[in-house]
């Protein structure tokens, strides 16, 4: 399942964070600063009582994710990722407690969402290209193959050991799907323990977001009109929460009039149909982006049931002709379509 998220999906409006600095009446600096981790954009912003501590505190949120990229990218060759690849089918791979957690989380966001979210999806990777090169549909055959070794069921994990070991060999694990989510998480819990009070990590439409604008006011987010990338569909007034949006507009491929998504189906190999874009609004970004991915494959009604038995999470689905449907816990107050 390619989850690779859409960039500028999410758009921060509140005219501050296009400020390089701006002091309000009891000196409180928002310093915002655009960078690329991960391979895709990040835009950290700390809101601080001086330039100088909010420009050191970017450099160590930068640190943090720097760090989480080097433990779970699966391009990089000296990963741990990497390491439970290459050893799929042989032997178990020793990893950190940090990665063993996060694989567990995964394999849980698998169970809670029926497959449709599944870290195993390296195998399907190029099945499906969106570089330019694909002008014809790959075969049945081709597809079926690709599918045949993914499936969370297949990743072991040892917690006695601290262990994960692939079972079929050529079986691949991949953290694109979560990994931007839980890498924003991680420097806004960094910034938090360092005592700092507000800021938004947003890494590619992956945001999560702590205190309040130095104003005081809740921070406000734009949500992209998928129909229409230059348009918003409108804007969500959210604190102390996360917010990820999962979209087919900006990555997909058109092969004889009709648009395939980038967002495959992991128990059937086709791209996902019927919706545009999926965003979710809950306490973690990790999470949200697992539910996000996992409401486009399963579509309006599916996704709706799913997401109901999460309460602290709420989305916004706008199918793929345009209607917008918000699940029933979503507060409309904070919420203003354009």
């Amino acid at each position: 399942m390619t989850s690779t998220k859409c960039q500028f999906i999410t758009t921060i409006l509140f005219a501050l964070i296009f400020s390089h600095i701006f002091f309000t009446a009891d000196a409180q600096v928002l310093r915002k600063r655009t960078t690329t981790l991960m391979g895709s954009r990040f835009d950290i912003s700390i809101v601080a009582d001086d330039t100088l501590s909010a420009e050191a505190n970017i450099d160590t949120v930068i640190a943090e994710i720097t760090r989480i990229e080097n433990l779970i990218s699966d391009w990089k060759e000296t990963s741990q990722v990497s390491a439970i690849n290459r050893n799929a089918g042989i032997q178990p791979v020793k990893v950190d407690s940090e990665l063993f957690e996060l694989t567990k989380r995964a394999i849980r966001l698998s169970e809670m969402t029926n497959g449709t979210f599944d870290i195993s999806f390296g195998s399907m990777e190029k099945v499906w290209k969106y570089d330019g090169s694909m002008t014809e549909i790959p075969s049945a055959e081709i597809v079926k193959r690709s599918v045949a070794k993914v499936g969370y069921k297949n990743i072991i994990l040892d917690s006695l050991n601290s262990t994960i070991f692939l079972k079929l060999e050529g079986m691949k694990i991949g953290f694109g799907s979560i990994g931007k989510g839980y890498a924003a998480d991680r420097g806004r819990n960094v910034m938090r323990a360092r005592g700092i009070d507000a800021g938004i990590v947003n890494a590619s439409g992956d945001m999560s977001t702590w205190g309040t604008q130095p104003n005081g006011k809740d921070w406000k987010i734009g949500i992209t009109d998928p129909r229409d990338t230059r348009k918003l569909l409108g804007t969500i007034t959210i604190k102390e929460a996360s917010v990820v949006t999962s979209g087919n507009y900006e990555k997909y491929i058109e092969i004889g009039g009709k648009r395939f998504s980038h967002i495959i189906n992991p128990l059937t190999g086709y791209p996902a149909t019927g919706l545009s874009s999926v965003t979710v609004i809950g306490p973690e970004a990790e999470i949200a982006n697992g539910f996000s991915t996992a409401l486009i494959v399963l579509g309006e009604r599916a996704g709706l049931e799913i997401i109901k038995k999460f309460p602290d999470y709420q989305c916004i689905i706008v199918s793929d002709k345009g209607r917008i449907t918000t699940s029933d816990r979503l507060n409309k107050r904070n919420f203003r379509l354009k």
